[in-house]
């Protein structure tokens, strides 16, 4: 079950919860329903590493345990908070001079994730605990000639 709170004129941010899955598609389709195009590949496959990282590493794949997301789009900043109900994990480094450095050195699945968010997200936040994340993308949208 997802479950979204509508914003009200008070409230910019959006908030979707639900339980640890590894079926994302209806979630990150709800997630970048507002993302231009041109930028929605990317951002789908940041989102979603972040998304299985949460459900999978953060609440093990526990159905009683939440995933919850706020997002926002405030001109053409998108953000997104995902927070988890896991242990938490050690979130150092948590700005890498080089987003390469958080590749494994050897040749296992390990560590792609976190270098991806840096590749594709501008910022790339972790509370202390090490179970939320905040996300953010500056978008830069076409401007139509016609208008």
């Amino acid at each position: 079950m997802i479950a979204i709170s509508l914003p009200t004129r008070k409230q910019d941010w959006q908030t979707m919860s639900f339980a640890s899955t590894l079926y994302l598609c209806p979630i990150l389709d709800l997630l970048l329903a507002k993302v231009p195009p041109e930028y929605e590949p990317e951002l789908r496959l940041g989102l979603q590493e972040a998304l299985v990282n949460a459900a999978k590493h953060g609440n093990g794949l526990d159905p009683g345990k939440q995933v919850s997301v706020q997002f926002s789009i405030a001109d053409d900043l998108y953000s997104w908070v995902i927070t988890d109900q896991g242990e938490g994990f050690c979130t150092t480094p948590c700005c890498p001079a080089n987003p390469e450095d958080l590749l494994p050195d050897d040749c296992s699945e390990g560590g792609r994730g976190l270098c991806l968010l840096y590749q594709i997200f501008d910022q790339v936040h972790w509370n202390r605990e090490g179970t939320q994340l905040r996300l953010s993308k500056r978008v830069k949208r076409e401007r139509s000639l016609w208008r």
